[in-house]
């Protein structure tokens, strides 16, 4: 592990990481109140009637022949807070609420009900400000694929309000810290793996500086060695640089490693919220060996944390 910060040395023009405004520093970096989202408009028997759905085979029951359809409840009631500088993590299956509720933190989806709120703004009421103190990667990040990492993240750091010279030293910088190789940096991103690609996501979330980064499943696709990059990159990101990072994930070991706290969520709900120790103490020992998150999680809601489908 190189023991140098990536931000040690700010290049000009980058947000420096004291810009966290005066009265914001005093609050949690995440308040998350009793939010709830679902997908779906009911009527007044509670039917819902998705308008992108096909029509039904005998002209459906809804608005313009329609079928009808449940609600779906994607994030159910959920409450927590999240310190600054903590490595906050969300273990649950493909399917739980997890990424819904990272798309709420980060202003892409509006809740309907409860309150999130990041170093005091309100996600609702401020997005502007909550914008400029977080970043996201999610495994949907999409690039212009004919142009290499260098250009893209050069892209990207001017929609970030960042140029010049020093902005390329600092993108080759994070990218070669991530583990690129510097042939790689210039090529085309067409040419490169999943994995590699999912790096370059995290580098452009990176040139923001955010003060809370918020992780979807970030190391999905990558092989052990980039897996294990890309992890120390988060514990340097917190030990170095105090960043909050709120990371979700269905793989247990890198959860129990890197996470101070984690809540388990299972059908848009979260039904466990502990240290990993702490967790893992809720479940005797199962035959006498080490009791695992995922033997917490299979007590807690009768099945796997991962079925094979998920892992296909």
């Amino acid at each position: 592990m190189n023991s140098t910060s990536l931000f040690q040395a700010p290049s000009t023009g980058l947000i420096s990481r004291d810009t966290l405004p005066q009265e914001a520093a005093m609050y949690p970096a995440l308040c998350v109140h009793d939010v709830y989202k679902f997908f779906g408009k009911p009527d007044a028997a509670g039917r819902s009637w998705l308008p992108w759905r096909k029509p039904a085979p005998n002209g459906g029951s809804g608005p313009n022949g329609h079928a009808a359809l449940p609600i779906i409840v994607a994030v159910d009631h959920v409450s927590f807070d999240v310190q600054q500088g903590e490595i906050f993590g969300v273990l649950g299956p493909n399917g739980g609420g997890k990424s819904t509720l990272i798309r709420l933190m980060s202003t892409l989806l509006l809740p309907d009900g409860g309150e999130i709120t990041v170093f005091g703004y309100d996600v609702v009421r401020q997005p502007m400000q909550v914008q400029r103190l977080i970043n996201r990667v999610s495994v949907e990040a999409s690039f212009f694929k004919k142009l290499s990492p260098m250009e893209n993240l050069l892209y990207g750091a001017r929609l970030y309000g960042l140029d010049g010279r020093d902005t390329r030293k600092e993108v080759e910088a994070i990218l070669t810290r991530l583990g690129l190789e510097r042939r790689s940096i210039f090529n085309p991103m067409e040419q490169m793996s999943r994995g590699m690609q999912q790096k370059v996501a995290i580098a452009r979330a990176l040139l923001s500086r955010p003060r809370m980064l918020l992780l979807d499943e970030p190391t999905t696709g990558l092989d052990p060695r980039s897996k294990r990059e890309v992890q120390g990159v988060v514990r340097e990101l917190q030990q170095q640089d105090g960043t909050t990072i709120l990371l979700t994930t269905h793989d247990m070991t890198e959860a129990e490693t890197l996470c101070d706290r984690i809540a388990i969520m299972d059908k848009g709900k979260v039904v466990a919220l502990d240290t990993p120790a702490a967790l893992r103490a809720l479940v005797p020992s199962p035959n006498g060996h080490p009791t695992t998150l995922e033997d917490v999680f299979l007590n807690l809601t009768g099945r796997a944390l991962v079925n094979e489908e998920e892992e296909a």
